[in-house]
């Protein structure tokens, strides 16, 4: 009877250790970084478009615009194609100024509490060429 008592004991110990271990993770594992990516205005073939076209983020993520091919660009985000319909939100997100020079940057970081969807932008001087592009932000 006192080596089932024993094993149970034990059994239990190594049960609850287990648990303390695994909880542990959860509270002190650090959130996620946020993470940065880059997208090209021009093409490295020339053709007035975005590389990549489309991205898919995260709120906290940073996207730096590099100015690349055929200049002037600019990032221009749509108030009618963006989540929240908001054209303040579209303002805060956008890089009217032109970039003269190939290798000039611009950065946009989607807040925290950026709305989750579809955020459509272009650059104002070849929007008419088709340079369009679609950031979607997953909640």
């Amino acid at each position: 009877m006192k080596f089932v008592a024993s094993t149970v004991r034990r059994l239990g110990l190594a049960v609850l250790t287990i648990v303390l271990v695994a909880t542990s993770f959860a509270f002190f594992t650090p959130p996620a970084a946020a993470a940065e990516y880059k997208i090209k205005l021009g093409s490295d073939k020339g053709m007035l478009a975005f590389e990549p076209a489309k991205l898919t983020i995260h709120p906290g993520d940073t996207i730096t615009w590099v100015n690349n091919k055929v200049p002037p660009h600019n990032v221009v985000f749509d108030s009618a194609n963006n989540p929240a319909k908001s054209a303040d939100l579209a303002k805060s997100f956008s890089h009217k100024q032109l970039l003269m020079t190939p290798g000039q940057e611009v950065k946009t970081t989607f807040p925290d509490d950026a709305p989750a969807g579809e955020y459509t932008y272009y650059c104002e001087p070849h929007r008419g060429a088709g340079m369009i592009g679609k950031i979607t932000v997953e909640g």
